[in-house]
């Protein structure tokens, strides 16, 4: 695989059987021209690509980013108030050899009127930009946004001011959409009913009036009552001003498309290790390979691991259980004369390092999410309530308070850091079981890990921060 190296696993055929996605490489090399990000909706792509963006720029590249996606996270990690359909410089990039970064957001309506004013003469170009039915397309046409960014995407790559764009797709399933567009948009000048508006620009005089009359007479009876004479009107006008430019659309559109077959061209499925996120990246990465379009591989966000991997999520339990009931491993038989077995209780060290491991900071907030859990401020105080559930009424808790040795505040403190700890051990393993089942299913994909972050990512540093974590490959986990 491009970029990809195999690793040391164990050749089970799980994560660590498959290639290290090395982007590093890939970012440097000056036959990369373009970088797709493509995958579900909130996995990070928006990003992933801003911070493939600041990374290749600090290494030397100039890079523009484009992004599909309207929200403004894009904007606002780069500390630009607002972007819009012209590239716009991002301060504070730490370039070497002339790195710069620009980032842009796709104006579908904007790029349309462009190719209009680029491709007719002022005269025809007022009155397509006038027309109501092209104010329609323009402005929401089904397929015109898959359309526009593939003709703004060979328009940057024409303009040759960048050596790497990064294009941030939109989320879903539609994020492919353009690669369909031009078999989409030549369906529809070929189809029946523009054929037969376009006719009578075609045959011109009276001829052509005449069968202007005939062609709207025919579809008059029945068009005309659901749409309206005058929106026929509006269409007929339009395909007679656009005649001669349908040829251009189709053209550029295939040049695009072959563009993205290109070998300087790199599309990086973006995915977090849940289910439907991995199944819609199985999805991406077997279309890409039927439509030969070279795949550089996965990028596999939000992934959680940990510092006390060691530590299995039954012994963490099974010790927290025993500080509750006041069976510690290093004390002596106590009232309930028993003790911590020794195959069930970890060692004093691995509860202290489970216990550091497992405090967040703050959740981890996914790269680009949209949404975020709202963090607990006092982890101690939650366990504690969680305990306090437990006991069958308040008066018989603080009866036990009495009796509890001074350090049981810590006991419990430990005991649900403990329970913590079992819980992240359990995503870890679910995690596995997915990246595991997509590993074996695609096992040609090389994959780059990204660590889960404990907050959102809203500024430069923070871009940095994916970036070094995209390139290290891998993330600690049981």
């Amino acid at each position: 695989m491009p970029g990809g190296n195999a690793s040391d696993g164990s050749g089970t055929g799980g994560l660590d059987a498959a290639a290290v996605l090395e982007l590093d490489p890939l970012l440097d090399d000056r036959g990369t021209r373009i970088i797709v990000c493509c995958g579900a909706g909130g996995v990070g792509k928006t990003t992933t690509a801003a911070a493939l963006g600041v990374r290749a720029a600090e290494r030397g590249r100039r890079v523009v980013v484009l992004t599909i996606d309207p929200a403004r996270r894009l904007a606002q990690s780069m500390g630009i108030d607002s972007l819009d359909n012209t590239p716009r410089k991002v301060d504070g990039i730490k370039g070497s050899d002339g790195g710069e970064l620009h980032a842009m957001m796709l104006d579908m309506k904007r790029t349309f009127d462009e190719i209009v004013e680029a491709h007719a003469e002022p005269g025809r170009a007022r009155a397509i930009l006038e027309n109501p039915f092209y104010q329609s397309l323009s402005a929401g046409f089904a397929g015109t946004q898959e359309y526009m960014a593939m003709e703004k995407l060979g328009q940057l790559r024409a303009r040759d001011e960048w050596d790497l764009i990064v294009v941030d797709t939109p989320p879903s399933r539609s994020a492919l959409d353009f690669l369909d567009a031009p078999k989409r948009l030549g369906s529809f000048l070929d189809g029946t009913f523009i054929k037969l508006l376009m006719a009578p620009a075609k045959v011109g005089g009276r001829a052509g009036m005449k069968f202007l009359n005939v062609g709207m007479s025919m579809m008059t009876g029945t068009l005309g009552k659901l749409l309206g004479g005058q929106f026929l009107k509006d269409v007929q006008t339009f395909v007679a001003a656009m005649d001669t430019m349908f040829g251009g659309f189709r053209t550029r559109a295939d040049a695009t498309y072959k563009l993205l077959q290109a070998p300087g061209t790199a599309f990086l499925v973006v995915a977090t290790p849940e289910r439907d996120a991995l199944r819609e990246a199985a999805y991406f990465v077997e279309r890409l390979a039927a439509e030969r379009m070279p795949l550089a591989g996965l990028v596999l966000n939000r992934v959680h691991g940990s510092g006390a991997a060691g530590l299995s999520a039954e012994r963490a339990r099974a010790a927290a259980e025993n500080l509750d009931e006041g069976r510690i491993v290093d004390q002596g038989d106590g009232k309930t004369g028993q003790r911590g077995s020794p195959a069930t209780d970890p060692e004093p060290s691995e509860l202290a390092t489970a216990a550091a491991s497992s405090v967040p900071a703050a959740p981890a907030v996914p790269a680009g999410s949209e949404a975020a859990p709202t963090a607990t401020a006092d982890p101690a105080a939650q366990h504690d309530d969680a305990i306090d559930d437990d006991a069958p009424d308040d008066e018989a808790h603080d009866a036990a308070d009495v009796d509890v040795p001074p350090d049981a505040d810590v006991r419990r403190l430990t005991a649900g850091l403990l329970r913590l700890h079992a819980e992240r051990m359990r995503v870890l393993a679910r995690e596995r079981h997915t990246r595991d089942r997509f590993t074996a299913r695609h096992p040609e994909v090389a994959v780059a890990e990204v660590a889960a972050l404990p907050g959102d990512v809203h500024d430069l540093a923070g871009l940095r921060a994916i970036g070094d974590r995209l390139t290290t490959g891998r993330t600690p986990s049981a």
